[in-house]
């Protein structure tokens, strides 16, 4: 038992250090975008593939600015729903930290960003006459709000450095949770070899199940999902169902309308019913191809 613990703190650690580093530099990213900036641009032809873009970006703030702009009527549905669809929350970083599974963040992007573009567009096609408002936008509505940490008064080291650190250390402590539970799986069924067994829920029904933990507004569900398919307990189209639903805290701020909430929980379905054909289909596609075998 101690040795899946043991196992699991030194995996865990090896990735901390990237972790922090591309956390780092997300701050540094993130200080430079602005929706301030670039709203006007999220209401021209090329907005959901603007949104689809932005929302790549590894953090969930993207989301939450979204959500934002859309209660406000700043921004049309394909937008909101190409942000959405667009963001993995901690995925991306995940997998660039762990080495075995890095080349796999360019077929994840790619497939996202295809997913995200032909949302976007197809819902601004089926709502033609959807009206933006002209309502001035306040910076403080949006500005530098990311997965829930304010940045404005605070100095450059808290954001730059001890903010980065927090996030990677709370990160952390779940991948190495997650890591630990796996850990015991794979001893459960008689080591990695035997892996290929269990894959738990099979091709098309993981993506239900996945789509599901995804909608979850908490950076844990997507960490879950990752470390799930790190670890080989789930096939590559049920952990792109999975992040395709994962907007992160961007739900908490759409669901927060209740004015509108029957619309906000329409886009949510319609958000995990897209994930979950987007699932379900790459399955069926690498089983034909013998990739499952």
């Amino acid at each position: 038992m101690w040795e899946v613990f043991l196992d699991a703190l030194l995996d865990t650690l090896k990735i901390f250090p990237f972790i922090f580093v591309i956390y780092v530099l997300i701050e540094l990213l993130e200080q430079r975008a602005s929706f301030i900036k670039d709203h006007n641009r999220l209401q021209g032809e090329l907005a959901p593939l603007i949104g689809a873009a932005t929302g790549i970006i590894p953090q969930c703030g993207f989301s939450v600015m979204a959500a934002k702009l859309y209660d406000k009527g700043l921004i049309r549905t394909g937008t909101l729903l190409a942000v959405f669809l667009a963001t993995s929350d901690e995925a991306l970083i995940l997998l660039l930290s762990e080495g075995s599974k890095a080349g796999m963040v360019v077929p994840v992007i790619a497939v996202k960003l295809v997913v995200a573009v032909a949302v976007g567009y197809g819902a601004n096609l089926i709502l033609p006459q959807e009206k933006l408002s002209i309502m001035p936008l306040k910076e403080n509505d949006v500005h530098g709000f990311s997965c829930g940490r304010e940045h404005d008064g605070k100095t450059q080291l808290k954001v730059y450095l001890v903010d980065p650190l927090i996030h990677s250390l709370k990160i952390t402590l779940y991948i190495f949770i997650v890591n630990v539970v796996l850990g015991f799986i794979i001893e459960a069924v008689g080591g990695e070899d035997a892996i290929s067994s269990l894959i738990i829920g099979g091709p098309y029904l993981q993506p239900l199940i996945t789509a599901a933990i995804g909608l979850i507004p908490n950076c844990a569900s997507s960490v879950v999902i990752t470390q799930t398919y790190i670890g080989n307990l789930m096939t590559f189209g049920s952990c792109v169902a999975g992040l395709c639903a994962n907007a992160g805290l961007g739900f908490v701020v759409l669901l927060k309308n209740g004015k509108k909430i029957k619309r906000n929980i329409l886009l949510v379905v319609a958000i995990y019913i897209i994930s979950v054909v987007t699932g379900i289909v790459i399955n069926a596609i690498a089983s034909l191809a013998g990739f499952y075998s």
